[in-house]
């Protein structure tokens, strides 16, 4: 965790004292939190953790989450009333000048609170350099990642055994639920996507209590949390055989993801896959029809901070690990969308995912 540390110290724009981290309560803790600690179990609401910039961390939580708290390597400090942890961290940060935050994550009051225990400090906003940072990998997230993108496939897999007329939406939800937590998994890491039919074309509906019906799209697009690090991947089914709209659907949608692959490797900007995706879309009879970005950033958050967008200034870089999820909605009709996790490569890309990409009549 010192070398994570001092990753984000050798980021920033500006040299700072120190920084500190305030994690808040559910749902609101901060990813930050959990990505310099280490830590996998344990919710940590309101504790905090100061870094320096030789990568040692000071971590102040509560007596709640003490034996939790002892798995870090971090200077553990326990409070249990709110005088106990202002005489705590104090000491640590009252003489210090200029503090760096994380101001993406942090509430107005939190920081009210912090102007307050440090009335000299300046505090400033370091929140890029975390974002960045993060967005390369180390060996251990990759291990974290893979797992849960194994746990995905798994249950991928198993899908179509719970295919048959008259399922609801929300119960094959639960089915991919189940099976995720069966292979491994601690929760998904986001609300699971089962939509049948025309629900199909909303990118992001849940799932409801729609039935499957012969000849419906089957969109599953659901993910892993496997110690705090996140899978996501979709496929798309259909119940039956499939008309030919619904093939070219599919096969167009399957060629703009080939593309993005082979335009993916180290030194391309993150823009580029997401035009040459677009473009091509655009290009055949489903123009307009792609109406998201072609792939975000993944780790410790399913959004992880970066994406293949058309606004995104992102350079491709080794150990960066994305989505790439292309996609054709058609209102009224449903949609076809096919995600997969992918790892850039010192020359290209991997693919984490492995559940085949074709389409699957059932």
């Amino acid at each position: 965790m010192k070398q994570r540390v001092r990753n984000i110290f050798n980021a920033l724009d500006q040299p700072v004292d120190a920084i500190l981290l305030k994690n808040g309560t559910e749902p609101f803790l901060d990813d930050n939190f959990f990505y310099i600690t280490g830590l996998i179990h344990g919710l940590f609401e309101g504790s905090y953790a100061v870094l320096f910039s030789d990568g040692s961390i000071d971590l102040l939580t509560t007596a709640l989450e003490a034996e939790s708290a002892k798995k870090t390597e971090a200077a553990l400090h326990v409070y249990t009333t709110k005088e106990d942890r202002e005489g705590i961290l104090k000491p640590l940060i009252g003489s210090l000048k200029i503090i760096g935050m994380n101001f993406s994550g942090l509430s107005h009051q939190d920081f009210t609170l912090l102007q307050q225990l440090c009335p000299s400090a300046h505090f400033v906003d370091v929140s890029k350099s975390f974002s960045s940072v993060r967005l390369i990998k180390d060996s251990e997230e990759l291990n974290r990642i893979k797992t849960a993108c194994n746990i995905a496939d798994a249950a991928m897999e198993k899908i179509p055994e719970f295919i048959h007329e008259g399922l609801h939406e929300y119960e094959l939800a639960a089915e991919i639920n189940y099976l995720m937590q069966n292979h491994g998994a601690e929760k998904p890491s986001f609300d699971t996507i089962s939509s049948f039919g025309k629900n199909s074309a909303e990118p992001h509906y849940s799932h409801g209590d729609a039935t499957l019906k012969k000849h419906d799209f089957v969109l599953c697009d659901f993910g892993a949390t496997y110690q705090r690090y996140a899978s996501d991947i979709t496929r798309t089914f259909v119940y039956g055989s499939a008309n030919q709209k619904q093939k070219d659907m599919h096969e167009t949608v399957l060629r703009a993801q080939n593309i993005a692959f082979d335009c993916i490797r180290p030194g391309v900007k993150a823009t580029e896959i997401h035009q040459a995706v677009s473009m091509f879309i655009d290009s055949t009879s489903f123009k307009g029809c792609f109406t998201h970005s072609t792939g975000h950033s993944l780790g410790l958050a399913v959004h992880d901070g970066a994406g293949f967008n058309q606004s995104s200034d992102v350079i491709l870089k080794e150990n960066m690990v994305f989505t790439v999820e292309p996609g054709v909605y058609i209102p009224g009709f449903g949609g076809v969308r096919i995600e997969d996790d992918i790892l850039i490569t010192k020359n290209g890309m991997e693919r984490l995912t492995k559940s085949s990409q074709e389409l699957r009549e059932i």
